[in-house]
């Protein structure tokens, strides 16, 4: 919560403290962990969408977890997140429930955890029409026709996102992602770690391209849903050139102090802070106010590039695919990021991968084509070949006994196709909703 100034008040925050602070974040390669995020949709068999009050809806789902073990959080008297064992369950603005796991030492546990969570869900909604579904984009409702939830920091968003992006409503309401975090040991690691998933981002993207559909309708795009964040706001998505370049976590910090602010929040009231930088709000305050360490937290919470970081590192380009896919997803980025030797070759594949053209161009090819994308003269489908022998030798070296957990994404890389080509034969195969929504059921 935001404090006014007062002789009591503590010390404000400064540029080198938040520095700091990065620096303090490094943990003994001993201790890392992995950690994955998964958004699920709730649709109806006909893929019309399910809203936060409907008398089945969203906040139903919420109390039935929370009767469940799950400790509710509210707002209000709308309880917008549960919280156990480490793990959270929150809520994207249009409804998509995100499962955020406990971090693991082992892939098996994280893969453990979802499917416990995706048995519980499909339980709550096994005796109705109701389905949880799979997709990076939802195929058949307009985005229109989806109840926003009632958030505070959402209503805050919905008004200035669009200033910035035509498609800002269809990220907030219509997309559903994967996302795996991990560790670093210190600045150094984190650089080449941040160098590694900003480089290969369009090539992940690629691989789980699963949105190619929108109003049951093909879009021209394999992930609909990358292309929808190139649409959204340019100062807080995509990944800063030079960082993705040098990473430090003094430009870093420089870069989300710059970042105009979409909110802020004094004494449980959402403010619109429209477009004014964390820095000035640090330097000189708003309205009487100034930042603590939490205000400072949950400025991060609204910036969306390809690589997030914080205590650990975000990975956050795919497309929300099946369980057993997302959670490959996971162990290809623990082969890559924590085994020293696959580390190296992934880099070495980055800068072969971005010999020709643009950060932007090499996205906009996958987002497009999927694995028949053609990035530096080469298919994606064909650097996702290399990239898959190094992440399963980087698997088999630093945690061999979850390797099998990998096979999926390896099918997929072996056969060239991205789930999004699966659900473009569905659709030609069978073009009604029901179809559909059964083809990307979770």
């Amino acid at each position: 919560m935001s404090t006014p100034p007062t002789d009591g008040a503590p010390s404000p925050l400064t540029r080198d403290q938040l520095v700091a602070a990065f620096h303090s974040y490094g943990t003994p390669r001993e201790g890392w962990r992995v950690g994955g995020e998964f958004e699920r949709a709730l649709v109806h068999a006909d893929g019309r969408p399910v809203g936060y009050s409907d008398p089945r809806g969203i906040r139903w789902v919420l109390e039935r977890l929370a009767a469940d073990g799950w400790r509710p959080e509210f707002e209000g008297d709308n309880p917008i997140a549960l919280y156990k064992d480490g793990a959270s369950i929150t809520l994207e603005p249009g409804g998509q429930v995100e499962l955020s796991g406990a971090p693991h030492r082992r892939l098996a546990d994280l893969a453990a955890e979802a499917a416990a969570n995706r048995a519980a869900l499909r339980e709550l909604v096994a005796d109705g029409d109701l389905t949880w579904i799979a997709a990076g984009l939802t195929p058949i409702a307009d985005i229109d026709d989806i109840e926003w939830v009632p958030k505070g920091r959402y209503v805050v968003m919905r008004e200035y996102l669009p200033l910035f992006g035509d498609l800002a409503h269809f990220m907030m309401k219509g997309t559903c992602s994967v996302q795996a975090n991990f560790d670093y040991a210190d600045e150094a690691d984190c650089a080449r770690k941040v160098r590694l998933a900003a480089g290969l981002a369009p090539l992940t993207t690629a691989l789980m391209a699963n949105s190619p559909l929108y109003r049951n309708q093909p879009t021209g795009f394999k992930s609909y849903r990358a292309h929808i964040w190139t649409r959204t706001d340019p100062s807080r998505t995509g990944f800063p050139r030079a960082l993705r370049e040098q990473y430090t976590h003094e430009g870093w910090v420089d870069y989300l102090l710059d970042v105009p602010m979409m909110f802020y929040k004094v004494d449980g009231e959402w403010l619109p802070a429209r477009g004014r930088s964390f820095r000035v709000y640090m330097e000189q305050g708003f309205d009487g106010h100034r930042p603590g360490p939490d205000d400072w937290a949950l400025h991060q919470t609204s910036v969306f590039p390809e690589v997030r970081v914080k205590h650990t590192i975000e990975i956050r380009g795919a497309d929300c695919v099946d369980h057993d896919l997302a959670i490959a997803f996971c162990a290809l980025w623990t082969g890559l990021m924590y085994c020293p030797q696959a580390l190296a070759d992934g880099l070495d594949l980055v800068a072969e991968l971005g010999r020709e053209g643009t950060a932007m161009e090499r996205f906009a090819a996958a987002a497009r084509g999927g694995l028949d994308g053609v990035v530096s003269g080469r298919p994606l489908s064909e650097w996702a070949r290399e990239l898959g022998v190094i992440a399963e030798r980087g698997m088999r070296r630093c945690m061999p006994d979850d390797l099998p957990l990998l096979d999926p994404l390896l099918a997929r890389i072996d056969a060239g196709r991205c789930p999004a080509d699966d659900l473009l034969d569905a659709w030609r195969a069978d073009p009604s909703p029901e179809a559909i929504i059964r083809q990307v059921a979770y």
